[in-house]
């Protein structure tokens, strides 16, 4: 995988890099719902706010825990009901070579 995104702050300011990372695994470790589950609702927000790279690299979180690509694809199918086909135009690109 690629460098963490958030390695300026590792290195500058250890302390909201913690913050920021136990956040991330507060939110999408198992419970009600599937760490899985959890990652393609996050894939989803990413490709609605427009981050291709956070799509690339949920898109690979989302296949260690398990996700197909069919789950991977329908989760589009819903992002681009709810937020139209700018969001499939985000993931297009993050997807080449990973699916």
């Amino acid at each position: 995988m690629a460098e963490h995104p958030l390695r300026v702050f590792e290195q500058n300011d250890p302390g909201l890099f913690k913050l920021v990372t136990d956040t991330k695994t507060f939110a999408v470790t198992d419970g009600a719902l599937s760490k899985k589950m959890k990652l393609l609702i996050v894939l989803a927000l990413d490709a609605a706010y427009g981050t291709v790279s956070g799509v690339r690299s949920v898109v690979i979180q989302a296949k260690e825990a398990g996700a197909t690509k069919q789950e991977i694809l329908e989760t589009f199918r819903v992002v681009h009901y709810v937020y139209g086909a700018s969001a499939v135009y985000t993931a297009a690109p993050a997807l080449e070579g990973i699916l």
